[in-house]
Order: C-alpha cells, then sequence, then structure tokens
C-alpha cells in the first residue's frame, strides 16, 4: 500500500523466459529469411569465380570482338565483389525508416522484394548475355542484407525474454554461417560451380525469401515496438502471451512502461542528435568500435578471398575448394558454441577469447607466409591458422557483437543506433573487400600483422569500457551507460519527486 501511496507501482517478480514454440518458429522464420540471404552471397561468388570471370570475358568478346585485358578484368571483378557491401551501406541508411513505419516484421517482409527481383535477374543473365544484371544485382542484395542486418536483429532481441536474449540474438550469425556454407557446397564445382549451373547457383537466393513472406506473417510483431512506439498495450500482450506460453507478463510489461517513459523524456532522436548526445556518448563508441573491429579484423578479407588465401599457404588450385568447406563446417560448429555459451560465460568472455585467438592466429600465419618456401611443412601451419582464426571470430567477434548493439540502447535511440552500426559495418566491409587485394599485393604477409593490431586494439577496448549485459533489462544496462556518461537519467530525476505519475516537466531539466 506505501508504494502505491507514493505513486509507484509495486516490484513485480521477474519470471525467467522460455523458448516457446511460437518464439523459436518465429527465430528460424525471421533468420532464414534474413540473415542467410547475408551469408549466402558473400559467399557464393567466392570459389567459382573462374566461371563467372569466363562468362563476362565470352559476353565482352562478342560485344567488342576482343578479349578483356587483365586490369579491365580486375576492375570488374572487384566491382561485382565489393558492390555487395556497398549495396548493404544503402541498406542500413534506409532500415531507420522502415522500422519505425512499417515495424520490424514488416520491415523483413518488405525487404524480401530485394531479394526475390535480384534473383530472377541473375538467372537470366547469362541468357540475356549481360553480365551488368549481375553487378545490378549484386547492389540490390546489399540493400536486402543491409536492411536484415540491422531490422533482424532488432527483431529477435525485441521477441526474446532477458535470459534468453544472448541465446536468440546469436542466431542472427548462426544463420548467416549457414549461409555461407550452403553457398560454399552449392559452389564446388560438381554441383552448381560450373558453366552450366552458375545461373541456378546465383538465382537461388530467392528461395528463402520467398519461404518468409510464406511464413513470417503468421507470427507476431515485436511487442516493443507495439506497446512503446504505436502505444497499443493491447497488441503487446497478444504477442506477449503468444512468444512466453503464461499470462504472467506483468513484470515485462511494466519494464516496456518504464522504457516508454524514458522515450517520451529523450524524444525520438535522430542520427545527428544521437552523435550529439553527452548521455549516449560510450553507447556510440562502442557500436562503431565492435562493428568496425569486427570487420578491419579480417573475417570477410578471409572470406572473399579464401582460396586465395589457402593457394598461398600452399594448397593446390583444384583442392582449395574443399578447405574452404571444411572452414565452414568450423564456422558453423563455432557458432552454435557462441550461442550456447553466450548465456553461460557472458557477452564479454566471448568477446575477449575470440579477438585473443584471432590475434594470435593472424601473427602466427604472417610467419608462416613469410617461411613456407624455405620450410613446405609450414603451409599445414597455415591452413590449422586461418581455421584458428575463423573459429575465434566465430566464437565472440562475428555472433556477439549483433546482440550488445540491441541491448545498449533503448527504444528511443534504438533505430538510428542501428543506422550507424550499419553504416560503419557495411563501410568497412566495402573497404576489406575493395582494398586487401591491393595491400596483399603490395606487402603480402605483412597484411596480417594490421589484422593483429586491430584484434589487439578492439579487445583493450572491451576490456576497459563495455560492461557484461548478460541478464540485464534494457533499463537497468541503460542506467550502467548512464554513470559512465556521468549524467543522470530522467527516471532519476522523477524519483525525487513524491507526486503521482511523471510529468513533461523533467524532460526539460535533462540534457537530453
Amino acid at each position: 500500500m506505501e508504494n502505491k501511496e507514493a505513486g509507484t507501482p509495486p516490484p513485480i517478480p521477474s519470471r525467467e523466459g522460455r523458448l516457446q514454440p511460437t518464439l523459436l518458429l518465429a527465430t528460424l522464420s525471421a533468420a532464414f529469411g534474413s540473415a542467410f540471404q547475408y551469408g549466402y552471397n558473400l559467399s557464393v561468388v567466392n570459389t567459382p569465380h573462374k566461371v563467372f570471370k569466363s562468362f563476362y570475358n565470352e559476353t565482352y568478346f562478342e560485344r567488342h570482338a576482343t578479349f578483356m585485358d587483365g586490369k579491365l578484368m580486375l576492375l570488374l571483378w572487384s566491382c561485382t565483389v565489393s558492390m555487395f557491401p556497398l549495396g548493404g551501406l544503402l541498406g542500413s541508411l534506409l532500415v531507420g525508416l522502415l522500422v519505425d513505419s512499417c515495424g520490424r516484421k514488416g520491415t523483413l517482409l518488405i525487404n524480401n522484394i530485394f531479394a526475390i527481383i535480384p534473383a530472377i535477374l541473375m538467372g537470366v543473365s547469362k541468357v540475356a548475355k549481360a553480365f551488368e544484371l549481375i553487378v545490378f544485382s549484386r547492389v540490390v542484395l546489399g540493400v536486402c542484407a543491409g536492411i536484415s542486418y540491422s531490422a533482424l536483429p532488432m527483431y529477435l532481441g525485441e521477441l526474446a525474454p532477458k535470459n534468453l536474449r544472448g541465446m536468440v540474438g546469436t542466431v542472427t550469425e548462426v544463420f548467416v554461417i549457414v549461409g555461407v556454407f550452403l553457398a560454399q557446397i552449392f559452389s564446388l564445382q560438381a554441383i552448381l560451380g560450373n558453366p552450366a549451373g552458375w545461373p541456378v547457383l546465383l538465382a537461388l537466393t530467392g528461395v528463402p525469401a520467398l519461404l518468409q513472406l510464406l511464413t513470417l506473417p503468421f507470427f507476431p510483431e515485436s511487442p516493443r515496438y507495439s506497446l512503446i512506439q504505436k502505444g497499443d498495450e493491447a497488441t503487446a500482450r497478444q504477442a506477449l502471451r503468444r512468444l512466453r506460453g503464461h499470462t504472467d507478463m506483468e513484470a515485462e510489461l511494466e519494464d516496456m512502461r518504464a522504457e516508454a517513459r524514458a522515450e517520451r523524456a529523450e524524444g525520438h532522436l535522430s542520427v545527428l542528435h544521437l552523435c550529439a548526445l553527452r548521455s549516449l556518448r560510450w553507447q556510440l563508441l562502442s557500436i562503431i568500435v565492435l562493428m568496425a573491429g569486427q570487420q578491419l579484423s579480417g573475417i570477410n578479407a578471409v572470406n572473399y578471398y579464401a582460396d586465395t588465401i589457402y593457394t598461398s599457404a600452399g594448397v593446390e588450385a583444384a583442392h582449395s575448394q574443399y578447405v574452404t568447406v571444411g572452414s565452414g563446417v568450423v564456422n558453423i560448429v563455432m557458432t552454435i558454441t557462441s550461442a550456447v555459451l553466450v548465456e553461460r560465460l557472458g557477452r564479454r568472455h566471448l568477446l575477449l577469447a575470440g579477438y585473443g585467438i584471432c590475434g594470435s592466429a593472424c601473427l602466427v600465419l604472417t610467419v608462416v607466409l613469410l617461411f613456407q618456401n624455405r620450410v613446405p611443412e609450414l603451409s599445414y601451419l597455415g591452413i590449422i591458422c586461418v581455421f584458428a582464426y575463423i573459429a575465434g571470430h566465430s566464437i565472440g567477434p562475428s555472433p556477439v557483437p549483433p546482440v550488445v548493439r540491441t541491448e545498449i540502447f533503448l527504444q528511443s535511440s534504438r533505430r538510428a543506433a542501428f543506422m550507424v552500426d550499419g553504416a560503419v559495418h557495411w563501410l568497412t566491409n566495402f573497404i576489406i573487400g575493395f582494398l586487401f587485394p591491393s595491400i596483399q599485393e603490395a606487402i603480402g604477409a605483412y597484411s596480417f600483422i594490421i589484422f593483429a593490431g586491430i584484434c589487439l586494439l578492439t579487445a583493450i577496448y572491451i576490456y576497459v569500457v563495455i560492461p557484461e549485459t548478460k541478464g540485464k533489462t534494457f533499463v537497468e544496462i541503460n542506467r550502467i551507460f548512464a554513470k559512465r556518461n556521468r549524467v543522470k537519467l530522467p527516471e532519476e530525476k522523477e524519483e525525487t519527486i513524491d507526486a503521482g505519475p511523471p510529468t513533461a516537466s523533467p524532460a526539460k531539466e535533462t540534457s537530453f
């Protein structure tokens, strides 16, 4: 009674969430139709690159009665590879508008257009004798991946209860890796990585999009979006009932109401406001470091140019495609391991362990590449280093940042934060994909020392700055960062008022 008289609701004990069938199936439908696209299209042009280059050359010869010179082919192929992350950058800039106007689930459904149309165009590019369709489609597929890479973690993070948020959040990366692995399998010369099968290989990216269009409409929209942004508590309550499998949801609803009050105090933040706010300074810097570190530590250099790295390590060209498939198996196993461990060991431990393994593998790989001509047996150690690097990245730097970026921002700033996050992710992805061949040609094995240094710097930042977020609500995490930013939250100021519900005046008194 005293709590009620003081104007604050009585504390409601939180109930541990379970992985209910609705939550599981919604996660699988959303992730397979979205994250899978990213992984599949990231890797699909890697192994059969000679087949695609042959098609480019034949088409060019039919038009000009001469073959491309080496420089033109290198430029055209670099564009084919790098247009995908460039489209991802564009998609990351669109995602903020879409998730607010169409909802999280609605954005994922609309995004399937950007997968189905390019799948058709690439499927007919051989018949049309137009390699430009492949380059253009890679841009559009990048837009699809850019939108899904931000909208999907947002959707899954808001569906999951706090004790499962890490595990459900890592599903994004699990399906990215599954997409990479299946692309490696289908790209084998004996399956579709040949002159007759490559149009089907490229067109397969439309299948997950069609499956998502057929299944995702049957699952609920994010309850946080329904309550906080739409003000529809009845829809949020109904969604929670389906996702949790019980009716005891007052604690979770109260947490959403607290977040809604914080959003009203802050207002809806744009990217410019986000960058200017002192109260979100460390959160913003943290996602920039996490996403830049994820890409600049070299993972996509390994994905884009895996065959070249294996050849440099002494593997015959005819066998490198099978070694790439083996690395895909390691990737899947370690990513699933991360999904199991993230709620037991926490986010920080997996990130630090992952960057430690990656940095060490890069240093040893540098030594191997420098001395393998003198000691041929070192080529096998080189393959082990690449596998160790992939395992380290799969345990922390790849799957964990999408979880953390969802957790360290409240609803009001999450849209703008994901736009910044996505822009950094795709811009650094583009930089690595476009510049790594030139860097490798200029400094050779020493290029991996750069990646080792970035791993070290990122690990130091994580150790010093980023707190453990396991098992905490969004509001609790926001309070931790408020102390680090040396600001008071609006609700903390309201606690000094003994009156009833919060008024609009505290918003004027804060730094927001």
